[in-house]
């Protein structure tokens, strides 16, 4: 299913006229090192269209949907299309394009992205099962002939069976879970020094 998308820029315009929602389906690890502010974190292996639906309270305007690609984005946006919630759009480029664009954001601990963490992953796998084939039991060369179809198949349904692993890990569980609210401007008005009235002496 082709899902629509918009661009950081336009977002950020956007959310500072007040339309619409930015959820957040990475990590908490992700959303920890550095994250839009005012996005709502809902990552991608707990989200939901109830948890969306918390999140934008009464809000009609469009949901906008932010990973650190696109690819996550995209698949929650299938989701939440699927209960029939049409007005969300996937924020091209994600987290990445965000940053790469200037935009603001909120950082923090440095962590290593689930993308990453797949390669290394996957390499390792693949040089465990080489290695052990090589030098105790030929039999271990399927471990990295499994691993290589693993990848076939990532490929071809955008399905990633060891990115959703590797979400559940308890260093990728790690972090803040709650919304991060934006900044929200002043209501107290700042007089101007030539309407402050003198101090009495």
């Amino acid at each position: 299913m082709s899902n629509q998308t918009i661009l950081p820029i336009e977002v950020s315009a956007a959310l500072g006229g007040g339309e619409g929602t930015l959820v957040d389906v990475r990590t908490p690890a992700e959303y920890r090192e550095v994250h839009v502010p005012g996005a709502h974190l809902a990552p991608l292996d707990v989200f939901d269209r109830a948890a969306v639906d918390t999140i934008r309270g009464a809000d009609p305007g469009p949901v906008y949907l932010l990973c650190a690609s696109g690819i996550r984005a995209a698949k929650a946006a299938d989701k939440l299309r699927g209960t029939g919630l049409e007005n969300v759009l996937v924020v091209a480029g994600g987290t990445n394009a965000w940053v790469a664009a200037g935009l603001p954001v909120v950082r923090g601990r440095k962590t290593i992205s689930i993308e990453r963490q797949v390669r290394i992953g996957a390499g390792l796998l693949v040089l465990i099962g080489t290695g052990l084939g090589w030098f105790v039991q030929r039999n271990f060369f399927i471990l990295a002939a499994l691993v290589g179809a693993g990848l076939v198949f990532a490929g071809v349904t955008d399905i990633c069976g060891l990115a959703i692993v590797l979400a559940k890990a308890p260093w990728n569980r790690s972090g803040k879970t709650t919304p991060v609210p934006g900044p929200k401007p002043s209501s107290t008005p700042v007089p101007h020094p030539e309407n402050t009235p003198p101090k009495p002496t």
